[in-house]
């Protein structure tokens, strides 16, 4: 978006978004999402076991500022085993899709904001692994906008400014419960040029 003002163009870049998920279904709600939000967003299908395998290529060819790692997930065993990878249904493979995440981050000297998780993930261990954001601190069911509304907090506040979970919690279905992090900077650029 262009604004010419006192003489000045200002050029206001969003950060862009590149979205994996499992389900074709949600894949598709969730580009409909970012269209009505006017982001610049990509989004694949992949099936969480193949997120480790495609992330790193999909990130070179893309080069996105905000990764989003979403599908499904859930604990096989209720109320046991909350830190046990093995008792999560994908949580595993969202884990090492962080991780090669990082692995390009480093390679490629990039900071791309990570939002990782669903239904009931192993929270902590995505944390660990890398992300900035991601689920289910509470191991409940996430609304399928939650990480949308990372996603946009994050594009659409500028990168000199530091978010925290705080600046999204009144916009997530169950707070922090379902959703928590450690923040990030914003990705929005601000390029202003005279006329």
């Amino acid at each position: 978006m262009k604004e010419i003002k006192n003489g000045l163009i200002e050029e206001i870049i969003p950060g862009k978004i590149l979205h994996l998920d499992g389900d074709k279904k949600y894949s598709a709600k969730s580009y409909y999402y970012y269209k009505k939000l006017g982001l610049n967003a990509i989004v694949k299908t992949i099936p969480e076991y193949k997120q480790p395998r495609v992330v790193y290529s999909l990130l070179e060819i893309y080069s996105p500022d905000i990764l989003i790692i979403t599908g499904h997930d859930s604990m096989i065993k209720r109320n046991v085993g909350y830190y046990d990878v093995q008792n999560y249904k994908n949580s595993r493979h969202f884990i090492q899709t962080v991780k090669e995440a990082r692995r390009y981050d480093a390679d490629y000297q990039k900071n791309t904001v990570i939002f990782a998780g669903a239904c009931q993930s192993y929270f902590e261990a995505l944390i660990s692994a890398g992300a900035n954001f991601a689920s289910s601190p509470a191991r409940i069911l996430i609304d399928f906008l939650d990480p949308i509304v990372i996603a946009e907090k994050v594009a659409l506040t500028e990168n000199n400014q530091y978010i925290t979970i705080e600046d999204c919690v009144n916009d997530l279905r169950d707070g922090k419960k379902g959703v928590d992090g450690i923040g990030a900077h914003g990705k929005m650029v601000r390029i202003v040029t005279d006329l």
